[in-house]
């Protein structure tokens, strides 16, 4: 008997869990939903409940504003690669500057992801601007710390010679973020290979790697 009240619990808070994740991604469609046809600044936390079919109180449950709502859909658009790139990353049996390429590929598959949302998206301009200015927040501050701590390994491996790998990191994500979107300052190709080649440049004098051993990195 008592081992059916426990599997009895057990279910309530499986079935709990799942109808609470219901409702956050209710709440994140619903905005997604308003903001194909109205802009951002005319929608209010009221709109978003009514759009969900849920009571506004529900809402303050799971987020304390609208923007924390935004937030979150913005994370949730561009979270998979992201979540891979990490995954890969913690791979610690991998060199540094291999792990370094695949946080490159996700900034790219990160990228190509943001802009076909933006291209099959009726969302308006001024809106397709702040998702995007967050966007790059996003991918900015949750690569940083992983790219960082590869380099870091890297320099107690003796493989990497650099004493600033926090800003390493962060200049790194800045020129890949910016340029492969493409959208803040619009390149052709051919550009955006040479910026990426320069950045390349960089980082193989400031880390004493020879000439062309980190081309592998623009694959």
């Amino acid at each position: 008997m008592n081992l059916f009240r426990i599997d009895l619990r057990q279910i309530r808070k499986v079935t709990d869990m799942a109808e609470r994740n219901n409702k956050y991604n209710l709440i994140l469609d619903s905005l997604q939903k308003l903001l194909e046809n109205r802009r951002l600044q005319t929608i209010s936390v009221s709109d978003i409940a009514e759009e969900a079919g849920i009571a506004k109180g529900s809402i303050y449950y799971y987020f304390p504003s609208k923007d924390a709502i935004l937030e979150a859909l913005v994370e949730r658009n561009y979270e998979q690669p992201l979540t891979t790139a990490k995954s890969l990353a913690s791979q610690t049996d991998i060199p540094p500057f291999t792990r370094m390429a695949m946080i490159f590929q996700a900034c790219r598959n990160s990228s190509t992801a943001y802009l076909k949302s933006g291209q099959e998206s009726s969302v308006g301009a001024p809106e397709k601007a702040l998702l995007h200015q967050k966007y790059i927040n996003h991918l900015i501050s949750e690569f940083k710390p992983v790219l960082a701590e590869i380099i870091k390994q890297g320099i107690d491996a003796g493989e990497i010679r650099f004493d600033r790998p926090e800003e390493l990191a962060e200049i790194a994500l800045i020129v890949l973020s910016i340029k492969m979107d493409n959208t803040i300052v619009p390149s052709p190709r051919e550009e955006i290979e040479n910026t990426i080649a320069a950045l390349i440049a960089l980082l193989e004098k400031g880390t004493d790697n020879p000439p062309g051993s980190l081309n592998f990195l623009m694959a």
